[in-house]
Formats: structure tokens, C-alpha cells, sequence
């Protein structure tokens, strides 16, 4: 079994360290979510299973797709990747797919809600869901 196809049967399920974000990615559910703090050492080897993985499902005729991303901080290599994982779901909502992303963050973090704007900004056939939580979710 390729890693690929592994990641395709099983899905992802990293929990969160000191400078990662958990992960959890069902693709029989079509959910993908992202908790936490993102600014791994290594962020190509930290997201690219998540985005070949991600990547193969959308290929796939399945269900549609929710992404909730509570992420409370990231530095500029994740923010990079995040933009690479809402290309792909852009080109599949695009594509005829049915995308929701729901981006979390804290009432009184207006970094964390500036950033979810400007990835808005750039999305044209995604449902982007600004979401105030009181408690972030993931």
C-alpha cells in the first residue's frame, strides 16, 4: 500500500505538538481540520502527506468536503501551505464540488480573523465561514 492510498483508506490523525497542529483527516467523511499552533521545523515534510493525501481524495468522485481550520498562530511556511490546500479545494469547488472551509478563531484575535479574510479574499467558489468561537474548535 502506497503512502498515498494508505492515507486514503485510514486517513490522518496527528495530535497536536509544541509546534505542529493536530490533524484530522477522514476522507470517507470528507473532513479535513487543523488545531492548534502551526510552525513546524520542516513544514514540506509537515504538510505533504496531508497535501498529496488531499490531493488524491479530490481526484476522487466522494463526498463534499469540510475543512475547519482553529489555528491560533502559524508562521509564513504554513500560511504557504494553507494556501495550497484552499487551491486545491478552490479548484474542486470550482470543479463542481461542494467545499466549506470554516475558519475559527477567538472573538478578540483580529490577526487570526485578518488572516482568515485575506484567504476569503482569494476564493471565489469555496464557502468561506468566518467563525467567531467563544472556544476555538478543531
Amino acid at each position: 500500500m502506497t503512502a498515498v492510498s494508505s492515507v486514503l483508506f485510514s486517513g490522518i490523525d496527528l495530535p497536536a505538538t509544541d509546534r505542529s497542529p493536530a490533524v484530522r483527516f477522514d476522507p470517507a467523511a470528507g473532513a479535513l481540520a487543523l488545531s492548534g499552533e502551526s510552525y513546524p521545523e520542516d513544514a514540506a515534510a509537515f504538510f505533504g502527506p496531508i497535501l498529496h493525501g488531499l490531493r488524491a481524495f479530490l481526484q476522487m468522485e466522494g463526498p463534499s468536503v469540510t475543512v475547519d481550520i482553529a489555528l491560533i498562530y502559524f508562521n509564513s511556511s504554513s500560511a504557504k501551505a494553507l494556501m495550497n490546500i484552499f487551491q486545491m479545494l478552490e479548484e474542486a469547488a470550482a470543479n463542481g464540488r461542494s467545499v466549506t472551509v470554516n475558519w475559527h478563531f477567538a472573538p478578540d484575535d483580529e490577526t487570526m480573523e485578518e488572516f482568515g479574510e485575506d484567504f476569503a479574499s482569494d476564493l471565489d467558489a469555496i464557502d468561506f465561514v468566518m467563525c467567531a468561537d467563544e472556544e476555538p474548535s478543531g
